[in-house]
């Protein structure tokens, strides 16, 4: 198994099962996008998608969340990228990037339960922390399954 997690040659050549490639192509997507959102949205997505109440805050404490949406979304860019050269030139470490992206909900989720956030209503990422661990973690096991 870990020679298809890690396989000793990297290329374009993925074997596992279609709907784990075409999931992948989706999440890689949401990845990119949801980076350039909290960049580059005028408050970094933190009170118009995730429900903090920013406009209850000082204006120096919201402009610190709003700044740190925008290192988060760098961040998410900088794995998206890693995503995306994956999904077009090394196809064969999607399974290894299904367990990266597992251990990345999974401890969102656990980070959350750790240190909750006040919100006015469910954020995305919230439903995200809950479901998309086993999603991935599916995927994964799809993607490990030759054809």
């Amino acid at each position: 198994m870990l020679q298809k997690i890690l396989p000793p040659t990297i290329d374009n050549n993925y074997k596992g099962n279609k709907i784990a490639l075409w999931f992948f192509y989706l999440i890689t997507a949401v990845t990119v996008v949801r980076s350039l959102i909290h960049m580059f949205k005028h408050d970094g997505g933190a009170q118009s998608i995730a429900t903090i109440p920013l406009d209850t805050f000082t204006e120096g404490g919201a402009a610190v969340v709003i700044l740190i949406f925008a290192y988060w979304g760098l961040s998410q860019l900088m794995f998206g990228i890693i995503q995306v050269i994956v999904a077009f030139r090394y196809k064969s470490l999607i399974p290894f990037m299904y367990l990266m992206l597992f251990l990345e909900w999974a401890s969102r989720f656990f980070l959350s339960m750790y240190k909750p956030i006040v919100t006015v209503g469910q954020a995305p990422g919230g439903i995200g922390n809950m479901v998309l661990p086993f999603v991935c973690l599916g995927m994964f096991f799809l993607s490990i399954k030759e054809k």
